[in-house]
């Protein structure tokens, strides 16, 4: 039995925005009943140029029909600039997270999203284009798919890219290839990593502020999507004290978007040696 948060469970048994929109402007189909995962969306933009009206309909898990679900919800009102921007972590994030086992999932609604937005613009197949070479046969997975999800996700082990792409999840052949990807793209970090300047030591004040600007601009936007909320109550050291408020106060998943949302962007873009706690009451 996977261990699906509330909210996966939620879009699952009770899936938004599904069908298809009536003289779509936009199609895009991924997967295949063969591969066990098929997803087709469909778009219309108002006369502003953003999605009012987005649906879907998909073959698949429970995994598959809630991030189908999450990401209609998470696109309508966007331009399609803006929704082109969505990752298959944003879709994740926004369902509280999903089982690792099932992230090609998240992948998949990115994917179709992709696709809708090329046909739109285009005018060619909504289907999803093969960029590069394939590299799983089996299921009809390219190289630069592999490259980008790796980067995206900061993958590191030929496991996680099955869970992300379905790749190497068949004959097994192609899995030399998948590592050969993942030693480049681990080459790519280190070489970032060495190219970036020593972080320059902060005040308390210059923490303070730098850690209250990344949660009202990182962190705060994503609760408040679902009626949630973040308050900064203190700061010690490396110590930050939080408190959840709205839909997220007493939310089962509190503890998982504490560490995974908040602990996260924080360490990113503040210190890496940021611990974040919720207050006691």
């Amino acid at each position: 039995m996977w261990d699906y948060t509330g909210k996966v469970l939620d879009h699952f048994r009770n899936p938004r925005n599904v069908g298809e929109v009536e003289s779509p402007d936009g199609i895009g189909e991924v997967g295949s009943l063969a591969c066990g995962d098929a997803l087709k969306l469909t778009f219309k933009l108002d006369k502003n140029g953003r999605l009012a009206d987005v649906k879907f309909k998909t073959f698949g898990c429970a995994s598959a029909i809630a991030s189908s679900s999450a990401l209609t919800e998470l696109v309508k009102g966007m331009t399609l600039d803006e929704a082109a921007q969505v990752t298959n972590k944003d879709i994740a994030d926004y369902l509280g997270g999903l089982p690792e086992q099932k992230m090609h999932c998240s992948v998949m609604g990115r994917e179709a999203l992709e696709a809708a937005i090329a046909r739109y613009r285009t005018g060619k197949t909504g289907k999803k284009i093969l960029e590069g070479k394939v590299i799983c046969v089996c299921f009809g997975v390219t190289g630069e798919e592999i490259l980008r999800v790796a980067r995206d996700n900061n993958l590191t082990t030929v496991e996680q890219v099955t869970n992300y792409t379905k790749a190497g999840g068949g004959c097994g052949h192609c899995k030399p290839d998948i590592e050969a990807i993942l030693a480049r793209v681990e080459q790519e970090r280190r070489k970032a990593a060495a190219s970036r300047p020593a972080p320059q030591k902060m005040t308390v004040l210059q923490k303070i502020k730098l850690i209250k600007e990344t949660i009202d601009r990182e962190i705060r936007p994503l609760l408040q999507k679902d009626g949630g909320d973040l308050e900064l109550i203190d700061v010690a050291g490396d110590r930050v004290v939080v408190s959840f408020r709205g839909m997220c106060a007493g939310c089962q998943v509190a503890q998982f978007t504490m560490k995974d949302v908040v602990e996260a962007k924080l360490r990113e873009f503040v210190s890496s040696d940021l611990v974040v706690e919720e207050e006691k009451q």
